[in-house]
């Protein structure tokens, strides 16, 4: 692998007081080959959306320290220490050994659905090749600290934003390469429902689900492939949102069937979240709402066309009791822009 490049402009005098990095989170909408019948496996289709951002700062310290800021949404211990093994792989790599603070000030829920995981370290990763005016690129950090292993949907999604689509990973240590890159319509919104109860499967657990699973037939593949090339993808870029809408909660019912095994026989992990979201899409109207659960979940989404057909939902499905108390609501826009890097205002 080739050593991190000085790049102009980004020397560690521009920032005295540190970086400040902030990363999008995303929607993981399906896998399209998850059994690899011809031969790659799984490529993704995925969102980027606003509102469940990982901040991460980063500047100068007397030793390797690693925290987080106070309050509501703050990340416990599991969280601190990937971020500490982080800092430390990434000092590895690039033999820049300069002790440095980082501070965690924002992250999502943990696996939720959003790639916290992977935003996180790609965060990291952009901040400290900031601070020491490296020029890295972001496949790259995410080969250093192992993310992007299935879905390069999180990667791409760090650099661009939007509506992604990845060819599924290819060589060992190599990120799946973006396929297509699209601009979510600006009037589209997302309806966001979460279970704080629960969470999705990751690690070892999510590996030894995958392993029971019975291979997703190629037909299945094929038709999922069809939805995504000649309805979804079309559709997005011509702001037609009935077949894009449908398109998705096809994709979204196929993968449902077949995930249930790993999900206490359900398409949803919660199954509160599963009955709003069904309810919701009765009461869709005529254009519809793609309807599906992000990854593993527990979060699900409705994408609909305005905002205020999402307000108008959002309201009715409180109105009929069909939102759980225990569950959270968010409407939410797609970002169409990656990760923002910036000076830090004041030591991290």
């Amino acid at each position: 692998m080739n050593s991190p490049t000085l790049a102009p402009g980004l020397a560690d005098t521009a920032h005295p007081h540190g970086v400040s990095v902030r990363a999008p989170g995303r929607l993981h909408l399906g896998f399209l080959d998850p059994a690899g019948t011809l031969g790659r496996r799984f490529g993704s289709l995925g969102l980027v959306i606003d509102g469940f951002d990982t901040h991460v700062e980063i500047g100068p310290a007397e030793v390797n320290t690693v925290t987080a800021t106070s309050g509501p949404g703050t990340c416990g211990p599991a969280e601190l220490d990937r971020a500490a093994a982080h800092l430390a792989s990434l000092q590895r790599h690039t033999g820049r050994s300069q002790p440095l603070h980082l501070r965690l000030r924002q992250l999502p829920p943990a696996h939720a659905g959003f790639g916290s995981g992977t935003q996180l370290a790609l965060a990291i990763g952009r901040a400290f090749a900031a601070w020491h005016g490296l020029n890295v690129a972001t496949p790259t950090l995410a080969a250093w600290l192992g993310r992007g292993l299935r879905s390069g949907v999180g990667i791409a999604g760090f650099d661009q934003g939007g509506l992604l689509l990845d060819g599924g990973p290819g060589a060992p240590g190599h990120s799946a390469p973006l396929l297509a890159r699209l601009d979510l319509p600006e009037d589209w919104r997302v309806i966001l429902l979460l279970d704080p109860r629960l969470q999705g499967l990751s690690g070892a657990d999510e590996k030894q689900a995958l392993a029971g699973l019975p291979p997703l037939p190629r037909a299945s593949s094929a038709e999922l492939c069809h939805q995504v090339l000649m309805r979804i993808l079309p559709a997005a870029a011509d702001g037609q949102f009935a077949p894009f809408a449908a398109g998705v909660t096809r994709l979204q019912q196929v993968l449902g069937a077949h995930f249930a095994p790993a999900q206490q026989g359900r398409a949803y992990t919660s199954a509160a979240v599963g009955q709003a979201l069904q309810w919701i899409a009765t009461q869709a109207g005529e254009a519809g709402a793609a309807i599906g659960q992000s990854s593993w979940g527990p979060t699900g989404f409705a994408i609909v066309p305005s905002p205020a057909a999402a307000e108008t939902l959002l309201r009715e499905t409180r109105a009929a009791g069909v939102l759980a108390p225990e569950l959270t609501a968010h409407i939410v826009r797609g970002r169409n822009h990656g990760a923002v890097v910036s000076a830090a205002h004041s030591n991290p």
